[in-house]
């Protein structure tokens, strides 16, 4: 008996037997096949193996270069996107809806915290405006005063009556235009009467803030800011909008724009092309900020046009001042002393005689004789002194005016109509 080891396993082959030999070929070429297609599988597997991993580092590339144009502020280039398409077409594509989505996403965030204001629209009460202001002021106007008011109808209260009757006080023929969507308005109509009866030149006119902006360098930012492209910020788009509307009214029609918590104590028939400080140093009595409350300008001033393109290129809605006050002193500060530029710079005591954290004082009545004898001096240096007092109307809007105060003392003296005089 002859013994044979194969894959170590022991077979006894008898030597001599046909069937037994028959049955041990049979084992071997069975054996053999398994064997080979082990090793197929084997090699199959290996290669599927090798594939995936290929894939996979390609896969890993496309990725990381994906993650690097979305990193980096510069568009996809042509060989990149072929890149990506030949990698992971569908994962391009997607990446591709992601980015437009993303995108649509943030200017739909401009969109929706853009308010839908009344002013911002034109119809046929607007597309009139231009010819209401040519006919309005196109009657005996002493002085064209402009106001802007953005707010409610019913917000438009006795503080700003006050702030329209001291205009008539000082300037009986001077002719004073609201710029208000909702002022213009049978309910506007009916607050501002009581000056009509009495012969005042008052009107609220709904502007055509496209109209007032065409052919300057707002009128790009204003297509900015109704398409969406520019974020409006968190400021109250109001606000701003005042700010730009005094600026492009001044520059298509010159006059004298004031803030409507502004009383005049006298007359501004002497001023020309005139801004007025907010601050000065108490050392080099240097200016150190202007505002732009009060602005008394000719028609297409080259300052005002200044204005109106630093608000236009450095328009910021998230800083409060920032495309007001710290405006208009960025501009001057630049041009001050270059030629082409004839504007003069009014003290603080001429429009800003008390500072907005000091406003306070003037609604108090006195305390003791002490106290009154403060009152009649101030009043007394307002009167020699400064044009109007700027009443900082988001400090002072809640106060009382008490009786014998500065305040009561400079509203009596400057109104007109002299109703309700202490109201806030």
């Amino acid at each position: 008996m002859t013994t044979t080891k194969i894959f170590v396993c022991p077979v006894v082959i008898p030597a001599k037997s046909p069937v037994a030999f028959m049955f041990l070929f049979a084992l071997l070429m069975f054996l053999m096949l398994t064997d080979s297609i082990v090793s197929n599988i084997s090699l199959e597997s290996a290669a599927f193996t090798q594939k995936q991993d290929s894939q996979s580092l390609q896969t890993l590339t496309v990725t990381r270069n994906i993650k690097s144009d979305v990193v980096l502020p510069l568009s996809l280039t042509v060989s990149t996107k072929n890149n990506i398409v030949d990698g992971d077409s569908e994962h391009q594509n997607s990446l591709a809806s992601s980015l437009g989505a993303r995108e649509k996403r943030g200017i739909g965030k401009f969109r929706r915290k853009l308010p839908e204001h009344e002013i911002l629209k034109s119809d046929e009460l607007t597309k009139k405006f231009h010819g209401r202001v040519l006919e309005f002021f196109n009657r005996g106007c002493e002085l064209h005063f402009f106001m802007t008011w953005i707010s409610k109808v019913g917000s438009f209260g006795r503080r700003e009556i006050m702030a329209a009757e001291s205009v008539f006080k000082a300037h009986p023929n001077g002719c004073l235009m609201i710029l208000s969507r909702t002022m213009d308005s049978v309910q506007g109509y009916r607050i501002l009467k009581p000056l009509l009866d009495r012969g005042f030149k008052v009107i609220a006119v709904a502007p055509d803030f496209p109209f007032l902006v065409k052919n300057t360098p707002a009128e790009a930012w204003l297509d900015d800011m109704k398409s969406g492209k520019k974020d409006p910020g968190v400021i109250p788009l109001a606000q701003n909008l005042s700010n730009l509307m005094r600026l492009v009214v001044l520059y298509k029609y010159g006059g004298v724009y004031l803030d409507t918590d502004f009383i005049v104590m006298r007359s501004f028939k002497g001023l020309k092309s005139t801004i007025g400080a907010q601050s000065i140093d108490v050392v080099s009595k240097n200016w150190t900020r202007l505002n732009n409350a009060v602005l008394v300008f000719d028609m297409k001033h080259p300052l005002v046009l200044k204005f109106i393109e630093e608000f236009a290129l450095t328009f910021d809605g998230n800083k409060w001042g920032h495309n007001g006050p710290y405006m208009v002193s960025r501009v001057v500060r630049r041009v001050e002393g270059r030629p082409g530029y004839n504007f003069t710079i009014l003290p603080p005591m001429a429009f800003y005689p008390v500072d907005w954290i000091k406003i306070g004082g003037l609604f108090k009545m006195p305390k003791d004789r002490a106290g009154s004898r403060w009152i009649e001096s101030k009043v007394q240096q307002l009167k020699r002194q400064t044009y109007g007092v700027h009443l900082w109307n988001k400090q002072s809007s809640k106060l009382v005016v008490e009786e014998g105060s500065v305040m009561e003392r400079l509203m009596a003296q400057n109104c007109v109509l002299c109703t309700r005089i202490y109201s806030s």
